[in-house]
């Protein structure tokens, strides 16, 4: 074995630069999380200096991110670490320069008629590549692929045939067009979105979590599911959808209930596959459950002008029929395998330490919603609830004993924020491409070709496409890709801009679940010992709902009451979705009381999806079908489980 002192393996050396590494990106989260705060609740920043400012320190945060990555994957050692190193130095410093003309040539535009030369091409092609490549890192080759073909096609799309084909563009015109640009490409106005509103929030969901709040959410969410027969599996939707509205992320999400919830599930009698794909879907909810909702809701906000609560008011029904088609899911299954109400394994006296834990959750989301309420901008909500949640944390015994664990969240959050960034930087790309090629219209003509003059067959398009384009992406890029390449079609067939962006975001979820690609299932199909395919699989089948919920408020907007609201038509459609989801949860797991026959389930799922038809001569007679369906099963069941509270 080679001696570590005498530098024949590196370890020393790598070890100390790592330390660097580490050091510097600590210092770069720091930063980033005061220059969040400030720009949401104190001052604005100038705009080329806050996006060339935050595009510096989240470079040197990915960097050494991406080395953590690699050193926990055994990679970088001996030989190949003095080069690595020196290409991540590499990176850092002509992403650097790049960021640095960006702001240089943002300064001469605005004290003189500075056009683009072919000169500061040459930073802006290396800032793209290296932007690309920690993308690649961080996110995986699907993010990257979509960048790198954004740029490809900006560069050479005059030789492609069709619809594809455009004008052409020089490396001057690209390189304004994706780089010197702070309406589209890297710099543009999603970046600033995410800058000024949306990294404040990913920091609050961190700090909430890291005061001790998840843990709480768990202990509350299996005492108010302890009667039922699904037990934890129940408890792991209650808590899903709690959690989720915090982390905004759907692995993360997994992995801080289901380490927890997935073990009980499997101990009550469920399969492993359907522990895992329970808590895959439940978790992938989270984003859709006001009223945080994660990053996606918060650019929605933006782009559509709608507001942040108009968002989370439109998105609360929506996202109940989900989780109530879970709990359906969950109560049907547990049925099918006889599960009965069993007592929970888990302490059940709630403490003084959980009720203070209750108030770190409670006081800083009734800020958020009061700020809003009060007209405040949105990030400012997320700042004043940074502040009251850093004040409530006092309260915590456990944060008394260890402060630190709240300078480990924040810069946790600054951390997330800061690799956000290297993903939206690709999306900027995408962006700048589209809007300079006009290539997103083009496809909604081609769409609109394709659908004649069907919006059903319009949006099943759009459907497909939405999970096509959003496989194996976290759901802000998914959402973002999404809307736009499909979202000019979607409004050209007359729904509404809000409509449209709530339509993907839900698509932008439920790629997450869409095998074979089903990032959720693969999260949590260890955990639970079960194979990921069929655990994506079973996902998928679980909610099935969140791919037919957006065609339910494409056609009855009244659901998403900001717009075209009317009583008695938001109560009749609320009660047949509620119904139609009972009898596709059951015709699924082919059982209701019984074992349901071929024909059952057959007549169920006919029968669910015409009572969701808009004429009354077709929705009217299928409740009533649906309703002799469900008093044939009754009457005619062959055997009974034990009497249970479902």
């Amino acid at each position: 074995m080679t001696d570590p002192t005498n530098g024949g393996t590196g370890q020393p050396i790598l070890g100390l630069t790592d330390r660097i590494f580490m050091l510097l990106a600590g210092v770069a989260c720091f930063i980033l999380g005061v220059i969040a705060l400030y720009s949401s609740g104190i001052d604005l920043i100038d705009p080329k200096l806050h996006r060339a400012g935050g595009f510096a320190l989240a470079l040197i945060v990915a960097v050494a991110v991406s080395r953590k990555r690699r050193a926990d994957r055994g990679g970088g050692q001996g030989a190949l670490g003095l080069p690595l190193t020196v290409i991540d130095i590499a990176l850092i410093v002509g992403g650097l320069w790049a960021v640095w003309s960006f702001y240089s040539v943002q300064t001469l535009m605005e004290v003189s008629l500075y056009d683009v030369r072919q000169s500061d091409a040459i930073p802006a092609f290396v800032g793209l590549v290296v932007f690309l490549e920690l993308c690649r890192r961080l996110w995986g080759w699907g993010l990257f692929t979509v960048g790198s073909l954004g740029a490809i096609y900006l560069l050479f799309g005059q030789n492609l045939p069709g619809i594809l084909e455009h004008t052409g563009f020089d490396m001057v015109d690209v390189s304004e067009a994706l780089w010197y640009n702070t309406n589209k490409g890297v710099f543009g106005s999603i970046t600033n979105i995410v800058l000024v509103t949306v990294f404040v929030f990913i920091i609050f969901g961190v700090l909430l979590e890291g005061t001790g709040a998840g843990d709480t959410l768990l202990k509350f969410a299996f005492l108010a599911t302890r009667r039922t027969r699904g037990g934890p599996a129940h408890a792991a939707i209650l808590s899903s959808s709690l959690f989720g509205t915090m982390s905004g992320s759907t692995v993360a999400n997994i992995v801080g209930t289901g380490t927890f919830t997935i073990p009980m599930i499997k101990k009550r009698g469920f399969s492993p596959t359907f522990a895992a794909g329970i808590e895959a879907t439940a978790s992938s909810g989270g984003q859709i459950m006001p009223p945080i909702m994660g990053a996606a809701a918060l650019v929605m906000a933006d782009l559509t002008g709608a507001g942040y609560l108009n968002i989370i008011v439109a998105a609360l029904f929506p996202a109940l029929f989900y989780y109530f088609s879970l709990f359906a899911a969950v109560t049907v299954e547990a049925r099918r395998q006889g599960i009965e109400v069993k007592p929970l394994e888990v302490e059940d006296k709630i403490t003084r330490l959980d009720m203070i834990n209750s108030i770190l959750f409670i006081g800083p989301i009734a800020v958020v919603i009061a700020s809003l309420l009060l007209g405040y901008s949105t990030s400012a909500a997320g700042f004043y609830a940074v502040v009251v949640l850093l004040a409530l944390a006092a309260i915590n015994p456990e944060v008394r004993r260890d402060p630190m664990r709240v300078w480990r969240s924040f810069l946790k959050g600054s951390e997330s924020g800061a690799t956000l960034l290297i993903a939206i930087a690709a999306i900027g790309i995408l962006v700048g491409s589209l809007d300079s090629t006009g290539l997103g219209l083009k496809l909604a003509g081609v769409i609109a070709e394709i659908r004649g003059e069907s919006l059903f067959s319009a949006l099943l398009v759009a459907m497909v496409g939405a999970l096509v384009l959003g496989m194996g992406m976290p759901t802000l890029p998914a959402y973002l890709i999404i809307i736009l390449v499909m979202g000019p079609a979607i409004q050209a067939l007359g729904v509404s801009m809000l409509t449209a962006h709530m339509f993907v975001f839900y698509y932008g979820v439920a790629s997450s679940l869409t095998p074979p690609v089903a990032i959720a299932a693969y999260a949590a199909a260890p955990i639970a010992g079960a194979n990921p395919l069929m655990t994506s699989f079973m996902s998928f089948r679980l909610g099935m709902a969140k791919f037919i919920i957006p065609f339910i408020f494409a056609f009855y907007p009244t659901i998403l009451i900001v717009e075209e609201f009317s009583m008695l038509p938001f109560l009749w459609i609320t009660a047949r979705t509620c119904f139609c989801i009972w009898l596709f949860s059951s015709a699924l797991s082919a059982f209701d009381l019984r074992k349901l026959s071929l024909p059952e389930v057959v007549l169920r799922f006919a029968t669910a999806f015409t009572m969701l038809a808009v004429s009354p001569t077709i929705h009217v007679p299928a409740v009533a079908f649906g309703i002799a369906l469900i008093v044939f099963g009754t009457r005619n069941r062959n055997s009974e489980p034990k009497e249970g509270i479902a």
